[in-house]
């Protein structure tokens, strides 16, 4: 007991030093001329690397200095991603392999190009029996921790793990393309055995199905054209974003070190697991559920408005001060990824006889739009919008997805761009690690003698 109570008073002392010792005046930000988070003042990011994969564009600049808002559009190879899902869509077709041949390769595929790469991407599905029992050994509460060490597990399997040639990394990224889809519905219904003592479902990926359907059959086993088709929009929309955001810029720092494909992709997945990058969408239903329980006519205006206010003054709620779905780092007037899934997320309330709930999750996002603006007044430089985060959550529940997958779902799509991130920052003819700098402010002092602390 005494070893015990010496060792957590060893522990307070060292955290409660962190106080002192790690706090920054914020003014020293301004003196030297440090972009927190890697933005400038005007909150747009620091150029710091150049691509050829995809954009994301909210705004832009005047001749005369300053930013212009403009209509949010998103941008794979060149490709206006709402013209890439209409046209899929007008086929009536899924989209998400012909978007991952178009983020890995850059180019578009034609018929037989596209139908042979489905049959690699679904061949690919299948877990070895060996990365199976490992899965079923990876028991946890997190299957974003679960998803992690089965990456790293999967170097072990690979006879060819360092190799960053261009066919190597081609290989490695279809291999885990291919495989999360399968890791996660493993993982999720292992979990749900472990935890909750239900009935273990192992179902193995079928042929001839797209990802988006293979994921519903392997998580719940039957699920509706309207529910694949849905979940097929929404990996494609969250495939990219280009390469600032948090987990992407993870994967180009850590390949720039020359490092393993599966140890660069176990880092990004750590990164998006974090509450500010990947769980947006389950704070957000968080909040929708609760502002369902508290507003008592979910068309009231004057209602809603008042609560949303109460939210940002930090009366209610958590009381953090936030409306989570609105407002983005770069999307000003409209975040395009939001507007295409809400059109599908219509339809699925109508199928689902939830059409009641979109009707306030609609008026939701009206209203918490204007509040917030008139909340802030002039200490807010740029309008704002509602993200895809927004709709995503509520997406995902009337398709019948348990929480626990949102954010593996979040990784089982960005898994493509990652790879082809780090497929470019491999490839420069240049290489260069990426080493940005610290401008350090403590103080120098003298080294004090043991006897004389």
């Amino acid at each position: 007991m005494e070893s015990r109570m010496k060792k957590e008073y060893v522990i307070y002392k060292l955290s409660e030093s962190i106080k002192s010792t790690s706090r920054i005046d914020n003014d020293l930000f301004v003196k030297y001329n440090v972009k927190r988070g890697l933005r400038n003042e005007d909150h747009s990011g620091v150029l710091v690397g150049l691509t050829r994969i995809g954009d994301v564009v909210g705004y832009e600049r005047m001749p005369e200095g300053g930013l212009k808002a403009i209509p949010g559009k998103l941008i794979y190879r060149g490709i206006d991603v709402e013209d890439l899902v209409r046209g899929i869509l007008s086929e009536d077709r899924f989209g998400f392999e012909e978007t991952v041949f178009l983020l890995l390769s850059g180019c578009q595929p034609d018929r037989e190009e596209l139908s042979i790469f489905c049959e690699l991407l679904n061949n690919n599905m299948t877990l070895s029996q060996k990365t199976k029992m490992n899965i079923l050994d990876l028991e946890g509460q997190n299957i974003m921790n679960i998803l992690a060490r089965s990456v790293l597990e999967m170097y072990t399997f690979d006879e060819n793990p360092d190799d960053t040639s261009r066919e190597n990394l081609m290989r490695q990224s279809i291999d885990l393309i291919s495989k999360f889809p399968t890791i996660i519905a493993y993982a999720y219904n292992i979990m749900r055995h472990s935890n909750l003592g239900l009935s273990l479902h192992i179902r193995h990926p079928k042929e001839n199905l797209s990802i988006a359907e293979n994921f519903l059959y392997m998580l719940k086993g039957e699920y509706t054209h309207l529910e694949a088709r849905t979940l097929d929009l929404a990996l494609m929309l969250h495939a990219e974003h280009g390469g600032g955001n948090n987990s992407t810029f993870t994967v180009r720092v850590t390949s720039s070190s020359g490092t393993d494909t599966y140890s660069s992709i176990a880092a990004a997945i750590g990164s998006l697991k974090g509450p500010l990058h990947g769980g947006a969408n389950i704070a957000v239903m968080k909040m929708v559920n609760h502002l369902k329980e508290n507003i008592k006519d979910w068309k009231n205006v004057e209602e809603i408005d008042t609560y949303l206010w109460r939210m940002l003054n930090k009366e209610v709620y958590d009381k953090e001060g936030l409306i989570y779905g609105i407002g983005h780092a770069v999307y000003t007037i409209s975040d395009p990824r939001a507007l295409l899934l809400k059109e599908l997320a219509r339809d699925l309330a109508k199928e689902k006889c939830r059409e009641e709930e979109f009707a306030f999750m609609e008026l939701l996002e009206e209203r918490a739009i204007e509040v917030f603006m008139q909340f802030k007044g002039n200490k807010v430089n740029k309008r704002v919008c509602a993200n895809v985060d927004f709709y995503s959550g509520f997406v995902y529940d009337m398709i019948g997805l348990p929480a626990e997958v949102y954010t593996p779902l979040f990784a089982m799509s960005r898994i493509v761009g990652w790879t082809a991130h780090r497929i470019e920052e491999l490839n420069f003819d240049s290489k260069r690690i990426i080493r940005p700098a610290y401008k350090n402010v403590r103080e120098r002092r003298p080294y004090v003698p043991l006897d004389e602390r």
